[in-house]
């Protein structure tokens, strides 16, 4: 029996969730009044620049990105047709998934671009393509939401979005109320954040 990896993956790294938790929560997080994306004022911020960009984080994210690809996978019983990632924190993300699972990748403007092909998503779609958006931190899930729509007016079947971090705080029903299934590789409290 073959066991080497499907053409295309890269072999699956092996993750101590809780460790990556941490290194998580050490590189990424800030302490002081921020406000965020949602216009809500907040005690700490969760940089993803800071997590996104250090190898030993997004090696073991691009896993566990892939088993909840292939989890979602199985669970739906069709395939996955291509990962999308919205400018500009979702772009390592989606590259890493990419390059763990074989599967090509989207990137989401968040507006097209006023010159060459004045395209929002770079990269091919299909009309029909079964697309799972990966996002960054999430807290209401509004620029996650605009890149399901700008992929969505462009034909792809959104299968799911899957943050890096859920903040709790309305992400996760901001998109089922959009018809949108959410999951989240962590939460908060598994960073151990209290505000």
């Amino acid at each position: 029996m073959d066991t080497s990896p499907a053409a295309g993956t890269m072999p699956p790294i092996p993750v101590d969730r809780q460790l990556l938790a941490r290194q998580i929560a050490d590189a990424a997080l800030l302490r002081g009044t921020f406000t965020l994306r949602s216009g809500r004022t907040s005690s700490y911020y969760l940089d993803k620049y800071l997590f996104s960009t250090r190898p030993e984080v997004l090696g073991p994210l691009s896993a566990m990105f892939a088993e909840r690809i292939g989890a979602i996978e199985s669970r739906t019983g069709r395939p996955v047709t291509r990962l999308a990632g919205a400018e500009l924190g979702g772009i390592p993300l989606v590259t890493a998934a990419a390059l763990q699972t074989g599967k090509p990748c989207l990137f989401v403007r968040n507006a097209k671009k006023d010159y060459g092909t004045a395209k929002q998503l770079e990269g091919k779609l299909n009309a029909g393509d079964r697309v799972i958006l990966l996002e960054d931190v999430a807290t209401t899930g509004g620029q996650a939401l605009e890149a399901v729509k700008a992929l969505r007016e462009q034909g792809a079947e959104i299968v799911a979005v899957i943050a890096t971090i859920d903040r709790l705080e309305g992400a996760r029903e901001n998109m089922l109320a959009a018809n949108v299934p959410f999951e989240a590789l962590f939460t908060k409290r598994d960073l151990g954040i209290t505000e």
